[in-house]
């Protein structure tokens, strides 16, 4: 499984809302970019509370949706460019049915690791203008995923990302987004504990999954 990428974005926290800050509008890296432990160098978050971190280091969301977002939204300029999810890597060709936890990926000379589905929140529908986003991703699972950096390279457009090992396939990021998030997939709890048991699940999604058990 593999594909090139056709661009790596990245932000800076901008006002966004009144107060909030945001780093969600990203743009194409010229030339070759370091990809670092928290992240590709250059790019930074405004909430550390909900992202960024080693588990949430590299953020991909699939080209492939932006044609269904397109017709949905009515068209919209922002989809004429990349990362307009705010996305670090842009590319097509691999999507959240393909993909695993725990899943490595080689993009350059960096190696990542799938650790977590990524989850939306408002500030999607305040970059575009447009409500119900949120409640379209939670029901087509299009949400996009988070890597952790493995070993630490270079990347730049062009590059193939080539999966290189794979991990738990009884989690792909699409079904584990579906039973978490998506009331109508909600999760047995047979399925919660083997969520929970997922060796290379972020630290951070895997407590979110015990306390489901516990409530």
């Amino acid at each position: 499984m593999k594909t090139q990428v056709s661009a790596l974005c990245a932000g800076l926290p901008r006002p966004f809302n009144g107060a909030e800050m945001s780093a969600i509008d990203k743009r194409p890296l010229p030339g070759p970019a370091a990809i670092r432990s928290f992240g590709i160098e250059g790019d930074m978050v405004a909430d550390t509370v909900h992202h960024g971190g080693p588990d949430m280091a590299v953020h991909h969301y699939p080209r492939d949706h932006y044609a269904g977002w397109d017709a949905w939204l009515g068209g919209h300029d922002m989809l004429e460019r990349p990362a307009a999810f705010g996305e670090n890597i842009v590319a097509q060709g691999i999507t959240e049915s393909d993909v695993c936890i725990g899943d490595r990926f080689r993009l350059g000379s960096a190696l990542l690791e799938i650790s977590q589905p990524r989850k939306p929140c408002w500030k999607i529908e305040h970059h575009f203008g447009r409500k119900g986003m949120v409640a379209r991703i939670v029901k087509q699972h299009n949400c996009g995923w988070y890597y952790r950096v493995i070993e630490e390279g270079e990347a730049q457009a062009g590059d193939v990302l080539e999966c290189v090992e794979t991990g738990h396939s009884e989690g792909s990021v699409a079904r584990l987004f579906a039973k978490f998030y998506d009331p109508a997939h909600r999760a047995s709890r047979d399925e919660i504990e083997e969520m929970a048991e997922l060796e290379r699940l972020s630290p951070e999604m895997r407590d979110k999954i015990r306390a489901k058990l516990a409530s």
